[in-house]
């Protein structure tokens, strides 16, 4: 009874607590003890003395946690969509976590941001830095929806309404996400949910849910049945890794003994800090997270959209260059929006195009920084906290 009061009081982007069946599978999970669902690994969400290490880091970043100038962007058009990829597989990172992966045929979105900010309202919450490369309207439909966990960053109410009109658009998410997804209007049908080591086969291709040691929470406190996930997708000729948000730890090594060598992992390498180093990857741990998982090329996500965390903005991409080097690890980091080949990428070629905007190039090379711009996002409008909000796909 508690669950159905929780979401017909708690506002709308807060989703909806697992209940009935769902809640059923939830508590039969191996990963579930106790109430609430486990990390691989005992893990922290913080650790002793963040708050004075959070106070520090924000002292030392002062001034750089944001761009100086317009971050450059690339815009595919309905042209470049269309033409499929000569290899069968095709990237585009559109910022933050958000990787738009064109596979053997199968187009997959993982974890969809067009909102402005990421937070539960319109009016207050981190917001974007740069605009969304490709507009909403302009998007190829994706035959499916990956979600990693439900963090506004990741789990976006407005995007996952807009992409719930496109009727074709399935859902492949982490036990209990479903929830979340059917209170925004989401058919149950569309749907699919894993748990850990679970795969399902959608539009063609074999999705798996993979551990990865972080956490859930949506809404006033943390519920601890809703579950986190990376993700292996494989289809006839390739296959990719998405972690999602994570902490380092053994399971990368497992995952890529049972289920790689990969063509392109999406690792997170941004908005990590001392404070919390057990839920997040720094970037040297990012790549070796690839490396572990078999990786061929990386590509860094989770940093350069929102500011979450107390380091330069260029940061993640200036240590994941040095870092991949010291390993011999192929990395891409493109411009937001461009689109790529993995098998065409030079791995150990890469244009440090973020120094044109940082806010001390100084720091990493002698370059100038733009002249500061104005940055206008241009996403999806967040609806009202109430259930009857409408939607803008603009």
């Amino acid at each position: 009874m508690a669950g159905h009061v929780f979401t017909s009081l708690a506002p709308v982007a807060f989703g909806a607590r697992p209940a009935g069946k769902r809640l059923e599978r939830v508590r039969r999970s191996p990963h579930f003890r106790d109430g609430s669902f486990r990390n691989p690994v005992p893990t922290r969400r913080g650790s002793p003395g963040a708050l004075g290490k959070m106070m520090r880091a924000q002292r030392a970043a002062s001034g750089l946690r944001r761009p100086a100038g317009a971050i450059p962007l690339v815009t595919a058009s309905a042209a470049d969509f269309a033409k499929a990829p000569a290899t069968g597989l095709r990237a585009s990172w559109l910022g933050h976590a958000t990787v738009f992966v064109e596979m053997d045929g199968v187009r997959v979105l993982f974890d969809p941001v067009w909102s402005t900010r990421c937070s539960p309202s319109a009016a207050f919450g981190p917001a974007r830095l740069h605009a969304v490369p490709v507009r909403f309207a302009d998007l190829p439909d994706p035959d499916v929806v990956v979600v990693s966990h439900d963090h506004y960053d990741h789990l976006d109410l407005a995007t996952i309404v807009a992409l719930a009109r496109r009727e074709r658009v399935l859902f492949v998410v982490p036990l209990g996400i479903g929830a979340h997804l059917e209170r925004w209007g989401v058919a149950e049908d569309r749907i699919t949910e894993l748990d850990w080591h679970e795969s399902g086969e959608v539009a063609g291709l074999t999705f798996t849910a993979t551990p990865a040691r972080h956490y859930c929470n949506r809404g006033a406190r943390v519920l601890g049945t809703v579950l986190w996930a990376s993700w292996v997708v494989a289809g006839p000729r390739h296959r990719v890794f998405h972690s999602g948000d994570s902490g380092y730890f053994p399971g990368f090594a497992d995952i890529g003994r049972e289920h790689g060598p990969f063509d392109l992992t999406m690792i997170q390498a941004g908005a990590y800090a001392e404070a919390w180093p057990e839920v997040h990857l720094h970037p040297e741990g990012a790549v070796r997270a690839h490396a572990d998982l078999g990786g061929g090329l990386m590509l860094p996500i989770h940093w350069g959209t929102f500011d979450l965390a107390p380091h330069a903005w260029e940061e993640p991409a200036e240590r994941s260059v040095a870092a991949a080097r010291a390993l011999g690890t192929g990395l891409v980091i493109p411009r937001p929006g461009a689109l790529f080949e993995p098998a065409l990428v030079d791995g150990a070629e890469v244009e440090p195009w973020w120094r044109e905007v940082s806010a001390a190039p100084e720091r990493w090379a002698p370059t100038t920084a733009a002249e500061p711009a104005a940055v206008e996002p241009v996403g999806l409008v967040i609806p009202a906290v109430s259930s009857g909000s409408a939607v803008s796909a603009g």
